[in-house]
């Protein structure tokens, strides 16, 4: 197949070194035109994934059309504040039948919404719309080394399609239907990474990342109960899969932005030392507004975003947590 990923990111590229893999024609484009020369006259991506090498046979573009053209679909790796904006751009070069595969993980700020609404809105078609999570580091799907993640949507045939297309021997994708609970677990699960670097900056140990984490994913699943989704999506892959690879490993670039936040940096400084994108950071302020406004009790979430936008300390919104009142755990 001719697939487009749009975004050259460390997913994006990862995304494109795994379809190359799978035996597909594979364009990678880019919005920054001479950043992406760079990339396609070296072979290498030294801002978003600086040990990996893309082969010849992955043409590297910052030409739409050339990209977007004739492809059996596209994947939309780009962050989600930009999902909107980057799409209406390319719109006029995307055909009207061809699938959108949304690879982002949050919600976009000025409405809400989930990337792949965005994508719905601007393209139309929402059932062509897809999306994909899990547990999949960028740094470790450029290695080759086993991932195991979900695609979800509306179409089971094209799910089916989607699926096959993206298999390789060492990259394995389930199929789901919730793409309301997939998509609302990558975006909270940063929230709650957030959380647990917070407490990794602050040195309190595993038993307070253990306690961050199980609380978190009730946390996520309540939230998404009340959005539609299916609660069994939040204890698979695309939830506690996701949650813990981002929280515990040293690739994830939430918990590194929480444990900025935990050592004592402010986020105007924690923002300016990676030009990689924590999209929980924005997650986190949408996400308690839509809380507050569904009645929905979510106050780890609440807690990093007092941290981060209210000038409240790491070590004041622990104590907030621990000194909560008592009650039942379920």
């Amino acid at each position: 197949m001719k697939i487009a990923v749009l975004g050259n990111g460390g997913f994006g590229t990862a995304m494109a070194l795994s379809l190359d893999r799978a035996g597909h024609s594979v364009s990678l484009w880019g919005h920054d035109p001479i950043y992406t020369m760079h990339i396609a006259a070296s072979r290498r991506n030294p801002r978003y994934l600086d040990a990996a090498v893309l082969p010849d046979s992955i043409r590297v573009t910052n030409d739409a059309a050339r990209a977007l053209d004739g492809v059996a679909f596209v994947l939309v790796a780009v962050p989600t504040q930009h999902v909107r904006p980057t799409v209406t751009r390319l719109a006029a070069h995307i055909a009207a039948d061809t699938p959108i595969v949304s690879l982002a993980k949050g919600l976009e700020q000025s409405t809400s919404r989930r990337p792949t609404e965005v994508l719905a809105e601007v393209l139309g078609r929402p059932e062509r719309v897809f999306a994909l999570s899990g547990p999949s580091h960028a740094e470790e799907i450029a290695q080759d080394l086993p991932t195991t993640v979900v695609v979800a949507g509306a179409d089971e045939a094209v799910l089916q399609t989607l699926q096959n297309a993206l298999s390789t021997p060492t990259f394995r994708v389930y199929r789901n239907s919730d793409v309301i609970g997939l998509e609302t677990c990558g975006a909270l699960k940063n929230v709650m990474a957030l959380a647990a670097g917070i407490a990794d900056g602050l040195g309190y140990g595993d038993n307070a990342k253990a306690a961050i984490l199980s609380r978190g994913i009730v946390e996520m699943a309540r939230y998404g109960k009340g959005l539609g989704a299916d609660p069994r999506t939040f204890y698979g892959l695309g939830g506690v899969g996701d949650l813990a690879v981002t929280a515990f490993s040293r690739h994830g670039r939430n918990r590194a932005f929480g444990e900025r936040i935990g050592r004592g940096e402010t986020l105007e400084q924690a923002l300016a030392a990676s030009p990689k994108v924590a999209e929980g950071v924005w997650t986190s302020r949408v996400v308690v507004a839509e809380a507050a406004r569904r009645h929905v009790d979510m106050p780890i979430a609440q807690a990093v975003a007092n941290v981060l936008f209210l000038g409240l300390s790491p070590r004041d919104a622990v104590r907030a947590l621990m000194e909560r009142d008592p009650k039942a755990e379920s």
